[in-house]
């Protein structure tokens, strides 16, 4: 879903020569062809036409200053940013007032600065960029108001600092323990009269810089989630493609089929060790089938399910059944009505098994995965138009739902609308570390 985040009509006039922008932020699609703005000021309700924005085009990163028709400025990289289930820290340096051109305008990408650009047009020095105008908009997500080239991805962290050319390590820092790149949750920062700092905590879009320059929701539904950079929860990847791709909504955490074929999704994180649950619903159709599969499951066929090999799976159909490498049960385990019941699932690599829940209670216990799987990923196969389901990998959230009443979950790992079955928790990077 496609939520305006504005700040509408800047009242004044500060640096439009000198600001630094620093936000993390989560793709869940990528775009070939087109653009996802990150952050946009416009002066279109000004009469103007003129913008600066920061933006992902066929999935490079580019910052672009549009002037009485044409490119002012122009900066685009020539690496591609394609992982999905990746956080990005990105900070765009501005300072026209150096003397070195390259050194007006600069990328960082988790704390590196990019250097390798497809196209370079310099600002001129001591030329402004249209932030930090008086009568401007500033977009988060969007170049407009109308949602162009809206971004549908997670954002967290989100600074301007006006009057400031700062380096990331302002923003972020490498963890000494594991050597990655991580946020600086309260940095030093002076941001000015028009700079700001939101969503820090959870969905919040009011300023929390100390210059009251908040931020209003003008669409759509902000959705917290318990996904951040330290913290990365599986999603569906739509890198790994079948014959038939399903359609990806809420940060690929939805999956919806199109027709009469089988779609296919794979998860984005597996495991060779180790519990983990997470939950679905909308289970609304008798072909969808909602289980694990091996990470070297290579066996997609077009419009057929490939349950072959590697592959144990529960099907929503003939009163529910469990199959494993082609082999159907007969046991007659209970069906999921669409928005009424959320389906458990609960992994166990370390004793090869997986059990079923139907709203907190188990109707499948300890079934034997197949002995194919070496590193278990979440699978799904769906079939028929309009086939979808909503999935809780601990985020805390059905679609753009959050649960209704958090269930207990012992690890602390993750948010599910039932309890989490002992000794379990969410799959993510942190609950592979536990």
């Amino acid at each position: 879903m496609s939520v305006l985040v504005q700040r509408l009509g800047l009242s004044s006039n500060s640096s439009t020569t000198k600001w630094t922008f620093s936000a993390w932020v989560k793709r869940s699609r990528l775009v070939s062809s087109g653009s996802e703005f990150i952050f946009s000021s416009n002066g279109e309700r000004t009469g103007t036409s003129n913008y600066s924005s920061i933006f992902f085009e066929n999935d490079t990163l580019r910052y672009y200053d549009y002037y009485n028709g044409g490119a002012q400025v122009n900066l685009k990289t020539n690496r591609v940013f394609r992982d999905l289930n990746a956080w990005y820290h990105i900070v765009v340096r501005y300072d026209s007032t150096l003397s070195t051109a390259d050194d007006r305008i600069r990328f960082y990408i988790n704390g590196v600065q990019e250097t390798s650009m497809a196209a370079r047009s310099n600002v001129a020095q001591n030329d402004g960029s249209f932030l930090n105008r008086s009568g401007y908009d500033n977009f988060l997500g969007t170049q407009t108001n109308n949602l162009s080239g809206h971004f549908l991805g997670t954002m967290s962290h989100v600074h301007l600092a006006d009057g400031q050319s700062y380096a990331p390590t302002v923003f972020g820092e490498t963890d000494a323990t594991t050597g990655i790149w991580k946020i600086n949750t309260n940095p030093t920062v002076t941001y000015g009269t028009n700079g700001f700092f939101i969503l820090k905590d959870n969905n919040v879009v009011n300023d929390q810089s100390g210059q009251g320059n908040n931020f209003s929701i003008g669409s759509g539904t902000l959705t917290a989630t318990q996904d951040c950079p330290s913290n990365v929860f599986c999603t569906w990847n739509p890198l790994a493609v079948a014959s038939y791709a399903p359609t990806y909504y809420n940060a690929n955490t939805t999956i919806m089929s199109e027709g009469n074929s089988w779609y296919e999704p794979m998860a984005t994180l597996g495991f060779s060790s180790g519990k983990f649950y997470w939950e679905a619903k909308h289970l609304n159709n008798q072909y969808t089938f909602i289980g694990v599969v091996d990470s070297k499951h290579k066996s997609y066929a077009s419009n057929s399910h490939a349950f072959t090999t590697g592959v144990t799976i529960y099907r929503n159909d003939d009163g529910g059944e469990m199959v494993k490498d082609n082999v159907y049960t007969t046991n007659d385990y209970g069906t999921f009505n669409s928005d009424s019941d959320v389906m458990g699932i609960a992994c166990d690599m370390d004793n090869k098994t997986i059990s079923i829940y139907k709203n907190g209670s188990a109707i499948v216990s300890n079934f034997a995965l197949s002995t194919k799987i070496e590193t278990a990923i979440p699978y799904a196969s769906l079939y028929q138009a309009n086939n979808l389901v909503e999935f809780n990998f601990g985020d805390g959230i059905f679609a753009t739902s959050a649960v209704s009443s958090a269930g207990n979950n012992a690890s602390g790992n993750g948010i599910f609308e039932y309890d989490v079955p002992s000794g379990y928790t969410a799959l993510s990077t942190k609950g592979l570390n536990l």
